[in-house]
């Protein structure tokens, strides 16, 4: 990323409170954050902090109560989901009844974008990450790191100009894990994608973020962001973990969120 460019999105002094019938439970306090194009961050913070609030929030699935999303310079407002803004969420949500064609064009279907150069975007993602032949097979046919490739490039297919994956890897088991977030980093590095990513794996965090935003307990603020440098070359998330620097990010970091 370069530093002479505007941010991509920029949050300023997000709050939010989610209200109950007895009380107001504060989740996000004061909340300011540049994402800078091309850039990938990792948010990591206790169980329960609002992680996934923030992610809501900017991808207009909840309106903060202070503060604004700053997305493009356009300010996004109630409720307005951008189609500039691509949402994975832990489980790939993928459709039984569709064939992983039909569900990875779905997003196109719905917004009246099957045209020739979109649907010729989504063969060339299919073939260049090993799903063009199972095309007309049903998800439950894949394996999980499979279904995960399908939802990205789901996601993808409609050209969004940042990612938000809320844990997307959390349900796989930690060999599959460690595969698909490697295939996943690369494939938005090769599109030369922005990413937030929320996890609550520290070393998934350094090893696939430029840089680690903390959140505090709830509510939450930004304790600390730490930018990652590590000295491997041709960095992969896989490659990351074997950085002399790694364990001292790791150890940082988890002092942090204790």
């Amino acid at each position: 990323p370069t530093n002479s460019s505007p941010p991509l999105l920029s949050l300023k002094g997000i709050s939010f409170a989610y209200n109950t019938p007895k009380s107001e439970i504060p989740a996000l306090d004061n909340i300011y954050l540049d994402i800078m194009p091309q850039s990938f961050t990792s948010i990591v913070g206790p169980s329960g902090c609002g992680k996934s609030t923030l992610l809501s929030i900017i991808c207009g699935l909840l309106s903060p109560q202070k503060g604004e999303v700053v997305f493009n310079n356009d300010i996004l407002h109630d409720n307005a989901i951008s189609p500039r803004i691509g949402f994975m969420p832990q489980k790939d949500t993928l459709f039984e009844w569709r064939t992983i064609y039909k569900n990875v064009t779905l997003g196109l279907e719905i917004n009246h974008l099957k045209d020739k150069e979109h649907l010729e975007n989504v063969d060339n993602m299919l073939k260049e990450y090993g799903l063009y032949q199972f095309c007309n097979v049903h998800p439950s046919e894949l394996s999980g790191g499979m279904r995960q490739r399908a939802a990205l490039i789901r996601t993808l297919a409609l050209n969004p100009d940042i990612l938000l994956l809320d844990e997307p890897f959390s349900a796989l088991d930690y060999q599959t894990r460690l595969e698909v977030s490697d295939d996943i980093g690369k494939i938005i590095k090769e599109q030369k994608k922005t990413a937030i990513l929320v996890t609550h794996d520290i070393s998934e965090a350094i090893s696939m973020g430029d840089s680690v935003v903390i959140l505090s307990h709830r509510p939450a603020h930004i304790k600390k962001v730490v930018n990652i440098n590590l000295s491997i070359p041709d960095r992969t998330p896989f490659t990351s973990r074997q950085a002399p620097e790694f364990a001292g990010y790791f150890n940082e970091i988890w002092e942090d969120i204790q």
